[in-house]
């Protein structure tokens, strides 16, 4: 794809040690998913909305990308009063930089030598698709659903990502109407970066939690 974003996150159907976190074994439809296509046909059969329409929407949601959450993390580790504002109002302060995260609440945390935070959606796979485009598949997974509230470290480690004893592991649960979005520490080495090239350093997996961003070899 031609976006200016780093290309190391996890694959989307497995972990990096190669752990199967993989969508596809949810074979049957949710309740929630049932329920969008029935109210999706009905729209279009009572004419609320046309194929195209609904189509064009699903376009729109495909081409937004990672790299738009790269860029307001890159802010943040550039402008001390935007990490500021994205800290006390994430929703807000994306907005300033012309990203519309939608009627949701977006919260940022903030990764430290003390603690990391991961995101998960333990009952489906709300994530923020606005700011970070389509979800991975084995962000959608039972087992990272489950197991990631249950032993965190365990599943981290599974994805390369190995903490040190004292720091303290916080998992966020996102709910229908609220995300998260990880503030990740900024790499060593990377003072007098610009912030455009910050960006290249912020990966998805690290705006989740599972990674984290690192300066260039």
């Amino acid at each position: 794809m031609p976006h200016d974003h780093p290309d190391h996150d996890a694959p989307d159907g497995l972990s990096p040690s190669g752990h199967p976190y993989r969508a596809d074994q949810d074979t049957d439809l949710t309740y929630w998913q049932t329920l969008e296509i029935a109210v999706r046909e009905l729209m279009i059969d009572k004419g609320v909305v046309t194929p195209a329409e609904v189509t064009a929407q699903v376009e729109a949601m495909d081409a937004r990308s990672p790299a738009d959450g790269a860029a307001v993390v890159a802010r943040a580790w550039t402008d001390a009063a935007f990490r500021a504002r994205l800290l006390s109002d994430g929703s807000a302060a994306c907005a300033e930089m012309g990203f519309d995260v939608g009627p949701m609440k977006l919260i940022a945390v903030e990764n430290t030598p003390e603690v990391h935070n991961v995101i998960v959606r333990t009952l489906c796979s709300c994530y923020p698709r606005n700011l970070l485009g389509l979800p991975p598949d084995w962000y959608k997974s039972r087992a990272y659903r489950s197991r990631t509230v249950r032993e965190p470290r365990a599943v981290l480690a599974e994805f390369g990502l190995v903490l040190p004893s004292s720091t303290t592991v916080r998992v966020h649960d996102s709910t229908a109407d609220m995300r998260y979005i990880v503030l990740p520490m900024r790499p060593d080495g990377t003072d007098g970066m610009t912030a455009q090239d910050l960006a290249k350093l912020v990966t998805r997996d690290a705006m989740i939690g599972v990674g984290v961003a690192r300066a260039p070899a």
